[in-house]
């Protein structure tokens, strides 16, 4: 008799003896038990994870002469036909190798006659993603609206190519990664079938390596116990060729350390002794995401007590920032060698690198913070030495013409002679502590627009700003701006101001502003004046 692969072998043959999936199973009991078994059903999910096992026993539930509790009694003479595939009422295609209009054109006129021995005709579509589109169009009709003794089963991989027309006419159904404690359990029972044993650690190991596919990690196992009575961690890691994840731990301690000539030493000895640079590589990310996830949760299950003491001891070292980017810079490496002639020879100087890297970050982040110090620093004192030798301005009218009849014309003839407004006031030193408060109090647009603006006392109780652009001078007076503006001068001056917004060139109100000024002056000694513009 031929040898029969284990998964296939120890293929669950009822609902009940699925593993990982309960939630899947008991819905379709109860549609079973209930007669409500509808027209067609989507099983999606990735490999491994029981969508045709699940097919194939619904498919005998359905069918059976004597089911109980919804599951198939395996002893009737449909279970039997449909298990050894004599009763060909049950159809599994595989549309990878079966994906062209003319396949489902010849289901669809099979559909049109009874089942022979069967309550109904059951075609199971494994890999529908795979068909064409013609192929799609052609199985749409008979899909939507089959006839009363056939059902459809599709399974797929990659539910997201199905065209929605298919999807909506289905009852799907997503099967999800098996935990690491069920596979473990059911290959217990495996070896326990076929006499065999395994130590635990060396079946945590395979549950890992599977990542949730029961089939992967039964074929690893079928591998396994092809050439041993007793499974050891050791054997595994030989057999498949898996780093020892104590070495790899001494690598990462190396990079942690900035150890580079150690690295080197720890990489070349995993290399001759046959390991892929590839799978070091990969390994020492899996193995920083164990060290993460051991970090903040406490819980990892394929490491002993030796590794564990390890990792106890890298998590001392090094930060969760640091696991993170680390990851991120070994995975920078494994797409730099996919292309390289010799990839051991960049991997090496990349890890070199990467040890030169760790070894600086401290100082480059201190760098980095002190740069920024200094420029938020020139952001508030720039122009600070400039504004140091400037000498203080004052308003100054002169007198085209003096007043020579008082008598007579009782009149004062004035004219203005107003040159460039930040020369003919008083510049406020504090501008730059102003800027900063609105910065800090997160008036970032103010700010933006005021930064290259400047600001002058105009008279006793009025500070000007004199912008250099009409659109700055709009958005510094819009909406509740002035009103912020004017309160921060205020309080950085330590007395109330009024606040009025100028351009540069705006001469007529920075004048207005002064004039209002001189009349409060002279009304005070009881003169009258009249200004004259010429």
């Amino acid at each position: 008799m031929s040898y029969v692969a284990l998964y296939r072998k120890f293929r669950p043959l009822k609902f009940e003896d699925m593993v990982g999936q309960d939630h899947i199973a008991q819905i379709l009991r109860n549609q079973i038990i209930n007669n409500r078994v509808g027209h067609a059903y989507l099983l999606s999910g990735v490999r491994g994870t029981g969508k045709t096992t699940t097919a194939k026993i619904f498919s005998r539930a359905i069918n059976c002469l004597n089911p109980h509790d919804g599951e198939p009694c395996n002893e009737c003479e449909v279970c039997k036909g449909i298990l050894d595939g004599s009763l060909t009422d049950v159809t599994e295609i595989d549309a990878a190798s079966n994906n062209g209009v003319e396949n489902i054109r010849s289901i669809r006129d099979e559909v049109m006659y009874a089942p022979t021995k069967a309550k109904y005709r059951v075609y199971i579509i494994d890999e529908v993603h795979m068909l064409s589109i013609g192929a799609f169009n052609a199985l749409l009709k008979t899909l939507e609206e089959p006839p009363e003794h056939v059902k459809f089963i599709l399974a797929t991989t990659e539910p997201t190519k199905l065209p929605a027309t298919i999807l909506s006419r289905c009852q799907r159904f997503d099967f999800k990664r098996i935990p690491n404690e069920y596979i473990i359990q059911r290959l217990e029972e495996i070896l326990s079938g076929i006499n065999k044993s395994a130590e635990k650690e060396a079946l945590n190991i395979i549950a890992n390596l599977s990542e949730g596919a029961m089939r992967d990690a039964i074929s690893i196992l079928d591998r396994c116990v092809a050439d041993t009575d007793m499974i050891t961690t050791e054997y595994i890691s030989n057999l498949i060729g898996i780093p020892s994840s104590i070495r790899i731990l001494d690598i990462l301690e190396d990079i942690i350390d900035n150890n580079s000539e150690k690295v080197l030493i720890d990489l070349n000895d995993m290399l001759n002794s046959g390991q892929n640079i590839t799978v070091i590589l990969d390994e020492c990310i899996k193995k920083l995401r164990d060290i993460l996830i051991y970090s903040k949760t406490k819980k990892i299950y394929i490491y002993n007590k030796e590794e564990l003491e390890k990792i106890d001891k890298l998590i001392t070292k090094v930060s969760t920032e640091k696991i993170v980017n680390l990851i991120s810079k070994i995975s920078e490496i494994q797409n730099s060698i996919k292309w390289a002639n010799n990839q051991i020879v960049v991997a090496q100087s990349q890890l070199i690198k990467l040890c030169v890297t760790t070894e600086n970050d401290g100082l480059e982040d201190l760098r980095q913070r002190i740069e920024k110090l200094e420029n938020n620093k020139n952001v508030v004192y720039v122009e600070k030495e400039s504004k140091k030798n400037n000498i203080e301005k004052t308003i100054n009218i002169e007198q085209k013409n003096s007043i020579p009849d008082v008598k007579n014309n009782n009149v004062v003839k004035t004219e203005t002679n107003i040159s460039t407004p930040s020369a003919s006031f008083k510049e406020i030193p504090q501008w730059k502590d102003v800027l900063v408060d609105l910065r800090g109090n997160g008036k970032v647009s103010l700010f933006t627009n005021l930064v290259n603006a400047k600001a002058s006392f105009v008279n006793d109780g009025l500070v000007g700003v004199f912008l250099k652009t009409d659109f700055a001078k709009t958005m510094v007076e819009k909406g509740d701006n002035l009103n912020v503006l004017k309160d921060t001068i205020s309080n950085v001056l330590n007395k109330e101001y009024e606040v009025r917004c100028y351009l540069e060139n705006d001469k007529k109100a920075i004048e207005d502003s002064r004039i209002t000024d001189l009349e409060n002056k002279m009304k005070g000694l009881n003169i009258p004046i009249d200004i004259i513009d010429e």
